[in-house]
């Protein structure tokens, strides 16, 4: 297992893929706003740049990291956690490509919680105070931050929501659902993918021990919801599985 921190585990990326910008990345529709003019998406352009690699396990940030960029997922995944005085770690999401993460430090300037890559992935940096002085020029920049704010309050509101009043087969129903919808977003198929997560990672997002996680896709499973083989899903019956969670 790699216990390094971020600083010394980024792996080189190709200049072809340096090269990528904003203005003609296939997921700037998903991280950043559409109508940007020719000139403003050039500014946005500069103040960005693509990151080096991250393997399985490497950290994008910790917990307690001074804050200086928010960074828009550009291959891979990754899993938000905290960590528990007892050492048990809590996830706290996943994030996909062409989501935004890091918002959690706006606040306090130091990150909150420990960003993990769950694949080989790669980010585009964002310097907050580069972002936050252009947002004041390009006004629709600026609603699409307050955006992407307002939707982490939403899913942060869904979580609570999930693990209050929900039991262990309609949280599990609503993650393959939230799932389902993010990858239809992306052009994706919404009823077969990879979990790249484990299901003791899964448990621990929808607060559940990991053989009631276990149990509960056996069960959709066994009712023909749907079909896994090791970490890919097929949704069999996404009208039933919707039924799940009263949608």
């Amino acid at each position: 297992m790699k216990q390094p921190g971020y600083l010394d585990v980024q792996r080189p990326v190709s200049p072809s893929r340096l090269k990528i910008a904003c203005s003609n990345c296939n997921l700037r529709e998903l991280c950043l706003p559409v109508g940007l003019s020719e000139g403003e998406m050039q500014q946005l352009d500069e103040i960005s740049h693509l990151k080096r690699g991250y393997a399985r396990g490497d950290y994008l940030y910790r917990s307690g990291d001074k804050f200086q960029s928010l960074y828009a997922i550009h291959s891979g995944s990754f899993k938000t956690q905290v960590l528990h005085e007892d050492g048990r770690e809590q996830v706290t999401g996943f994030q996909m490509v062409g989501e935004i993460i890091g918002l959690d430090a706006i606040s306090t300037e130091h990150h909150t919680c420990d960003a993990v890559a769950l694949e080989d992935s790669e980010v585009c940096e964002l310097p907050f105070d580069k972002l936050e002085a252009l947002s004041r020029e390009i006004p629709s920049l600026q609603r699409h931050l307050h955006k992407i704010m307002s939707r982490e309050i939403v899913r942060d509101q869904g979580i609570m929501l999930l693990l209050g009043s929900m039991r262990a087969e309609e949280r599990l129903a609503a993650f393959l659902l939230n799932l389902s919808q993010r990858f239809a977003a992306r052009g994706l198929s919404p009823t077969q993918f990879q979990l790249r997560m484990s299901r003791r990672e899964i448990g621990s997002y929808l607060g559940l021990k990991l053989e009631t996680i276990s149990r509960a896709f056996s069960h959709f499973q066994e009712d023909g919801l749907i079909s896994v083989k090791v970490r890919s899903v097929e949704i069999l019956d996404l009208p039933r599985l919707h039924s799940f969670v009263g949608k």
